[in-house]
């Protein structure tokens, strides 16, 4: 299996499978002199990590991060980052009935195509278990940007419910199980998903994620623009099947005085002040010093109860529920996947651009 990389000067490698004994990534290219401990990366896996609310799969990991390689008394030396995630909960007997059915939604068919086989314990390499490294990896990428860069990701839709942004307040994010920033949606989400469980089926949800405090000038034009490479990044998040940037797509219904981010003289040296943001941050594959927004669709889970019409390894057509401990919404858990991957982006934009202007 090819491509299990991301990113160019700071580059992570993830590795390892839902029910091996554990999931790890090695990040290459990070600057040394940088503090970090496994104190600096636990507190965003924590946030990503299963089993801590109802509304997510009760799988029970504690996703403890084990640095192996890359630092010395505290701090990256430069040489290759290696940290590790044990599995403690695996749970394969849940997948015994399935071993030869292809699940509808799922990789199990498309895997099969291409390599001829498959680990069917809980999706092997495709599983949303392998988003944990990309998290850790993240935290390690928020230390190459400095405090200055502040990323936020949060739910704003959810089963097609979306919130009021007349109430969002970033505070809220982190006090509820959705990353919600409205209290009201997430009440009402919690109904949505209660329904959703009971009746063996699932929802999706569109996660917003924004950076703050990016400057003006990183990414480049033509083939590695800014907003292309952030478009790579969040739709090789398991179960994305759409991004926006910006308006998105409701640019396309937009005229191009509206859509224009008009500028102002601002402050000497500061650059212009922007009365808009329809670009989300970038122009040109660069960006222009505003918020950095992007927005992802996650589909439905695609493992549920209700018996979905498929076909088993001879061709037969069957029927298949899937059993075991799934998330109903992997959108929830998607936030501080998204978080990881816009830092994961940024860090490596900022270190080509240092490379190239100094």
């Amino acid at each position: 299996m090819s491509f299990n990389s991301f990113g160019h000067l700071f580059r992570i490698t993830t590795w390892g499978e839902s029910h091996g004994p554990a999931i790890g990534v090695v990040i290459d290219g990070c600057p040394p002199g940088l503090p970090l401990t496994e104190a600096d990366i636990q507190p965003f896996l924590d946030r990503r990590r299963p089993g801590q609310s109802r509304f997510t799969t009760q799988r029970q990991e504690p996703d403890t991060v084990e640095i192996l390689s890359g630092t010395y008394e505290g701090a990256t030396t430069g040489t290759p980052i290696s940290l590790l995630i044990r599995n403690l909960d695996q749970r394969s007997r849940d997948y015994a009935e399935i071993a030869d059915r292809y699940r509808p939604g799922h990789a199990d068919w498309a895997y099969e195509a291409k390599y001829g086989r498959r680990d069917p314990r809980g999706g092997g390499r495709a599983s949303a278990r392998e988003t944990a490294c990309r998290v850790a990896a993240g935290a390690v990428a928020r230390k190459v940007l400095g405090p200055g860069v502040r990323i936020s990701a949060f739910l704003v839709e959810l089963g097609g419910d979306p919130i009021d942004r007349a109430r969002l307040d970033p505070a809220e994010i982190d006090r509820n199980p959705f990353f919600c920033p409205d209290a009201a949606a997430a009440l009402r989400w919690e109904t949505l998903i209660d329904s959703a469980r009971k009746a063996g089926s699932s929802l999706g949800a569109i996660v917003e994620v924004v950076a703050e405090g990016v400057p003006a000038g990183w990414g480049s034009p033509v083939y590695r623009k800014l907003d292309s490479e952030l478009a790579h990044a969040m739709m090789g998040i398991n179960a994305v099947k759409g991004v926006e940037i910006g308006d998105g797509f409701a640019a396309a219904r937009l005229k191009g005085e509206d859509h224009a981010d008009r500028m102002r003289p601002g402050p000497p040296g500061a650059g212009p002040v922007f009365l808009s943001n329809h670009a989300g941050g970038t122009a040109g594959g660069i960006s222009t010093g505003q918020p950095v927004v992007v927005r992802l669709a996650l589909k439905p889970t695609s493992s549920i109860l209700t018996p979905v019409e498929t076909i088993n390894r001879d061709g037969e057509a069957v029927e298949i529920a899937t059993r075991g401990r799934h998330d109903p919404c992997v959108g929830i858990r998607a936030a501080p996947v998204a978080e990881a991957m816009m830092a994961l982006v940024l860090a490596d934009a900022m270190l080509m651009h240092r490379a190239q202007v100094g």
